[in-house]
């Protein structure tokens, strides 16, 4: 199926949830925020949220610097 991530279209299986998709992109949950059509998900619900067909998916890295 088909998502929006960050802007840019990305195929993905179907009935993925946020932690795998984290997963796919090796991204650790712990050092990004992730929003799914305009609403923040909490990072212990990232098994439990299945994204559909369309989803925008915005997921912001921390980075350490200053």
């Amino acid at each position: 199926m088909e998502i929006q991530l960050n802007g840019k279209a990305r195929e993905v299986a179907d009935a993925i949830t946020v932690r795998q998709l984290l997963d796919d992109l090796k991204l650790h949950p712990l050092r990004v925020a992730v929003q799914v059509n305009l609403d923040i998900v909490k990072r212990d619900h990232y098994e439990a949220v299945e994204l559909k067909p369309g989803d925008a998916v915005e997921v912001l890295t921390f980075m350490a610097g200053g």
